[in-house]
C-alpha cells in the first residue's frame, strides 16, 4: 500500500510538471511569440506592456484555464461514468450525454439568439442549466432502453448511448441550420468543440460547478470501488446502491454539462483519461479519480495549442483533434474486449 501511494504521488507530480510545461508552451507560442521573461513580467506586473496584457490576459489564458477546468471535469466525469456502468467503453461522449447536453444549448442559442455572443451573465449562467437538462434528458433515455429484466445492461448501455447520441446530434444540427448565417457559423464551431471564444466570465460561469460537484464525487470512491462487485453483494454491504448511483450519476452529468457549456461536444477525453489513469495507478478509484482528472487536463491543454497552432492560420477545434486520437483508441479497447 505505501508503494502504490508513492507511485500515485510520483504519478501526479510528473502530470502536473507535464501540465505546467503544456501551459508554459501555450503560453509562450503562437501567432504573437513572448519569451519567458515577458510572461512573467505581464503576469507579476512588473512594467507592463499593453500588448502583452492584451495577448496573455484576454487571449491566451482563459484558453488554458477553461481547456484545464474541461480536461480535468471530463476526466473525472468518465472515470465515475465508467464506475457506475461497470463499462470500460463508456464516455459522456459515446454515450450521448454530451450530445443531450448539446442539444439543449444549441435549444437555448436558437431561442435567445445573440445572447451567448455577447457573454452576458445571463447567458453564462443559464447555458448550464440548459445543459443539466438535456444531460439528464439523454441519461433517463439511455436508462430506460437500457434496463432489462432489472439490471442495467452494459452491451446494451453503448448501443442506446450510440443511438440516441446520434439522434440528440441531428437534433442540433437540425436547429443550427435554422439559425442565422452569424449564429449557425458559432454554433457549428462550438459543436465541433471549441474553446476558442474563451473568456474569464465563461470560467466564472463554470468553475463552481466543478468546486462543487467534484468533491462530492471524491468523497464518494469508496462508493465506487464497491460497485465493481455484483449488485448483490453491494446490496448485502447495506449500500443503497440506487441512491449512490443516481448521485454520482448527477454528479458527473452536472459537471460534463458545465463543460459543454464553454467548450462545446469534446469527446473520449472521458474515454481515455480513466484507462490511462488505471494501466498507471491500478483499480482503486481514490488514485485513480485525480489522476484521470490531471491526464484529461494534460490532454486538452495540449490537444488546443496543437489545433491553434499547428494548422496556421487556420485553427483546428480541439475536439478534433483529440478524436484524431480517440477514435483508433475507442476501436483498439472494443477488439480487446472481443478477444
Amino acid at each position: 500500500m505505501p508503494d502504490r501511494k508513492a507511485r500515485f504521488r510520483l504519478l501526479l507530480l510528473v502530470n502536473i510538471a507535464l501540465i505546467l510545461l503544456a501551459i508554459y508552451i501555450s503560453l509562450t507560442n503562437g501567432v504573437f511569440d513572448m519569451t519567458v521573461l515577458d510572461v512573467i513580467q505581464t503576469l507579476l506586473r512588473i512594467d507592463p506592456v499593453a500588448e502583452y496584457d492584451l495577448v496573455i490576459f484576454d487571449f491566451r489564458l482563459p484558453r488554458i484555464v477553461i481547456a484545464a477546468l474541461v480536461g480535468f471535469g471530463l476526466g473525472v466525469a468518465g472515470t465515475v461514468i465508467q464506475g457506475i456502468t461497470r463499462n470500460g467503453l463508456a464516455d459522456p461522449g459515446i454515450l450521448g450525454i454530451n450530445a443531450g447536453a448539446g442539444a439543449a444549448i444549441v435549444a437555448f442559442m436558437f431561442f435567445f439568439g445573440g445572447q451567448f455572443m455577447d457573454a452576458s451573465w445571463y447567458s453564462i449562467i443559464a447555458m448550464p442549466l440548459f445543459g443539466l437538462t438535456g444531460g439528464l434528458l439523454a441519461a433517463g433515455l439511455i436508462y430506460l432502453f437500457a434496463w432489462r429484466n432489472g439490471v442495467l445492461d452494459p452491451q446494451r448501455l453503448i448501443l442506446v448511448g450510440i443511438a440516441i447520441g446520434s439522434g440528440l446530434g441531428a437534433v442540433s444540427l437540425y436547429l443550427s441550420l435554422k439559425m442565422n448565417p452569424n449564429d449557425f457559423e458559432m454554433a457549428t464551431v462550438w459543436l465541433s468543440g471549441s474553446i476558442w471564444s474563451a473568456n474569464w466570465t465563461h470560467i466564472a460561469g463554470m468553475l463552481p460547478w466543478l468546486v462543487i460537484l467534484i468533491p462530492v464525487l471524491m468523497r464518494k470512491v469508496y462508493i465506487l470501488d464497491l460497485l465493481q462487485l455484483s449488485e448483490e453483494s453491494v446490496k448485502n454491504l447495506g449500500v443503497s446502491v440506487e441512491k449512490e448511483r443516481n448521485i454520482l450519476l448527477l454528479s458527473s452529468i452536472g459537471i460534463v454539462s458545465a463543460c459543454v457549456s464553454v467548450s462545446g461536444g469534446i469527446g473520449f477525453v472521458g474515454l481515455m483519461a480513466p484507462h490511462i489513469a488505471k494501466r498507471l495507478t491500478g483499480i482503486q478509484h481514490r488514485y485513480v479519480l485525480p489522476l484521470s482528472g490531471t491526464i484529461g487536463m494534460l490532454m486538452v491543454v495540449a490537444a488546443d495549442f496543437i489545433g491553434k497552432t499547428v494548422f496556421t492560420p487556420l485553427e483546428l477545434p480541439v475536439g478534433i483533434v483529440i478524436s484524431i486520437i480517440g477514435v483508433p483508441y475507442f476501436f483498439y479497447l472494443l477488439s480487446r474486449r472481443k478477444k
